[in-house]
């Protein structure tokens, strides 16, 4: 029987390439919103577009340097990794860039926002915690060191302020734990804590108030706060099928704050269409679906759950940012992957592909080989019936 058609010869190749379709995409997006405000700002219209290419040029070899090392020597720089994400936490708030009201970058050289870096360190601290009581069965806990180190990165991003940020390195960390497998007290318990937490922190300050108030009924605050999301519904809206074209939005013209980063999306739709939206979509949906087969042929419990965080890490992100972008979810600030500009969010990423790639290389040697046996097994057992043959004659 031939062997049947595929696009890709593992979920590693697979990821790979969904990866660098969208980093084309981002790309040509990035430089379509941003060339007017970078020629009126910095009379440079290839301002953004230059920055977005030095980004992926660190984060290329940071994929590069990823996907050769062996993942499991990750659990040999935990405690270094978090002393330097809690470290570089507590300058942002000590010695940070203010930008639009918030401090979260740091300068060392060129600026960095280390709330990006807590993401992947969240998913790295939780996988390396849970995945030998996965691999051997041992009780699962939320009483557990990770948890205390993640929190207190939270804590940290909340004071920028970044709830959305702080949301999702808190939250992906206990997702972990609940696909792992928490006692149904703790989880139970933990639901109605994480419930009440949003609530409180939402309400807690005025402007996330309005926030809320500005999701629920955008039209009735689109002087004020609820501006950015009427125009991106109008934005999303006017590309229609096949779009307007690349380059001729018209949201870009200041009408759509934040057009290259956050509300990226939107010029997307609006430019590209529905057809343009649906193939971001699809390849997210894609890369879910191959994170999840290398998370499967991990061949540790370490590598299993630190594929599912990376994977939930980045399409959990793509969800956030088109729920947002969509009017389905308030105004957060969680970037889309590859797509929005935005340095450090972008080098993360690749970084995390390049794990995830690591993971799914071994994953798919140990299958290979296990499909290989069989077959071995066959040969040896031909060789010798043939041999008996000629014994016989």
């Amino acid at each position: 029987m031939p062997n049947k058609f595929k696009f890709w010869r593992s979920p590693a190749e697979a990821i790979l390439y969904i990866t660098f379709i969208l980093l084309i995409i981002g790309a040509v997006n990035v430089f379509s919103a941003s060339f007017v405000s970078a020629g009126q700002e910095f009379h440079d219209s290839y301002y953004f577009v230059k920055k977005h290419f030095a980004a992926f040029g660190i984060g290329f070899v940071c994929l590069l340097l990823t996907a050769i090392m062996d993942y499991r020597r990750l659990k040999q720089l935990i405690f270094l990794l978090i002393l330097a994400t809690i470290g570089f936490l507590i300058a942002v708030s000590v010695m940070g860039i203010t930008i639009n009201g918030a401090r979260r970058w740091v300068n060392i050289g060129f600026q960095f926002q280390p709330s990006e870096v807590a993401k992947l360190a969240s998913v790295i601290i939780a996988a390396s915690y849970l995945g030998p009581r996965v691999e051997k069965q041992w009780r699962v806990t939320l009483l557990s060191s990770p948890l205390i180190f993640v929190g207190i990165m939270g804590g940290l991003i909340m004071k920028q302020p970044d709830m959305g940020t702080a949301v999702l390195v808190v939250g992906l960390c206990l997702i972990m734990y609940v696909i792992a497998g928490v006692p149904q007290q703790q989880r139970l318990s933990l639901y109605a804590l994480v419930v009440g937490g949003l609530v409180y922190f939402t309400y807690a300050a005025s402007y996330r108030a309005e926030r809320i108030a500005a999701w629920l009924n955008p039209w009735a605050f689109q002087q004020g706060i609820g501006y950015q999301t009427v125009q991106s519904l109008l934005a999303i809206g006017s590309g229609g099928i096949t779009g307007t074209g690349l380059g001729m939005g018209a949201s870009k013209f200041y009408y759509l704050p934040e057009a290259h980063t956050d509300f990226a999306f939107a010029v997307l739709c609006q430019e590209m269409g529905f057809i343009g939206a649906l193939l971001v979509l699809v390849l997210f949906g894609a890369f879910a679906l191959y994170g999840g087969k290398i998370a499967r042929m991990a061949t540790d419990g370490f590598g299993k759950m630190l594929a599912i965080g990376l994977t939930l890490m980045i399409v959990g992100q793509g969800v956030i940012n088109i729920s947002m972008v969509t009017g389905m979810l308030p105004v957060i600030g969680v970037p889309l992957p590859f797509i929005s500009f935005g340095g450090t969010s972008l080098i993360v990423n690749m970084a995390a592909v390049g794990i995830l790639i690591s993971i799914g290389r071994r994953g798919n040697t140990v299958e290979t080989q296990q499909e290989r046996e069989p077959i071995a097994e066959k040969a040896a057992k031909l060789k010798l019936i043939n041999k008996r043959s000629e014994q016989h004659v």
